[in-house]
């Protein structure tokens, strides 16, 4: 079995453990994030999150609020979705016989999910090389292993986020979730390196068809703004995954920017915490 070895330790998190393991408490207890440390007493049915994956010091405290929505639930899968910002390997890539490994410790992917899933579509392959550097997925991991045991991943990475491919993925990931105790993750930032005041006008904007769960206005709205969200495909495949398990609307618990948490309001990435019901 192979091992996916850390590419962002150190840089979008810390690479120890105790250090990893106290800034995710602070970030749960951030006045950006839900206030308290998981488990969350009761809660309603959710069938998946949107969360950002920017380092843990900008993005942490806002994703820590759909984790921390979902910690009172007992989950033995999350389905993983996010962009591929380097571009290399398969368009759509999963991964089996595989083990992802932090400073926390090793995750096993479901490989006969991911088997299954390579099945149910003809988009998505298996491909390990995919996800050697690719960030997006790797900053989820160890928030959920502070506040989950027992779960294997399936991981999935875009390059071609087009409204065919999400789709495909949302409706082979659909499948995959109702055979399984699973909860899908979309893994994505939204407006990138624009004013403060421009980034929280945009991804508003974008942010309504979202709760609204249509993804053909997301599509319009993401192209006739120009909104620079680098995990579009990823939320769109969480959308339609999600209405096909049932779900008829999405919440919005925490929207911010870079700027927002560090004061530093020039060039801000926007972050947002939505949750499918």
């Amino acid at each position: 079995m192979q091992i996916r070895t850390p590419a962002v330790a150190g840089m979008f998190y810390p690479g120890e453990k105790n250090k990893l393991s106290k800034l995710i408490d602070d970030c749960f207890l951030h006045s950006f994030g839900p206030g308290e440390k998981p488990p969350k007493k009761n809660g309603k049915k959710i069938l998946g999150v949107i969360c950002p994956h920017a380092g843990y010091v900008y993005s942490g405290p806002i994703a820590c609020n759909s984790f921390y929505s979902i910690s009172s639930e007992l989950l033995e899968l999350f389905i993983i979705i996010g962009p591929n910002h380097w571009g290399i390997g398969k368009s759509v890539a999963t991964m089996k016989d595989c083990k992802w490994e932090t400073p926390l410790g090793t995750v096993e992917v479901d490989s006969e999910s991911a088997e299954e899933i390579s099945r149910l579509s003809q988009k998505i392959e298996p491909d390990f090389f995919s996800h050697t550097r690719e960030h997006s997925l790797e900053v989820q991991i160890p928030i959920l292993q502070k506040t989950f045991s027992n779960f294997k991943i399936l991981p999935i990475s875009l390059i071609n986020q087009s409204k065919e491919v999400a789709k495909d993925v949302g409706l082979a990931i659909s499948k995959i979730a109702k055979k399984k105790n699973a909860m899908i993750i979309g893994s994505s930032d939204f407006t990138h390196y624009e004013s403060n005041e421009f980034a929280h006008e945009q991804d508003l904007a974008l942010i309504d068809p979202i709760l609204e769960m249509d993804v053909d206005r997301f599509y319009d709205v993401l192209h006739k703004r120009k909104v620079t969200s680098c995990g579009y495909g990823a939320i769109a495949s969480t959308i339609v995954a999600c209405k096909e398990l049932g779900a008829t609307k999405g919440e919005l618990l925490k929207y911010a920017t870079s700027g927002d948490v560090t004061g530093d309001t020039s060039s801000v990435v926007g972050y947002g915490s939505i949750v499918f019901t």
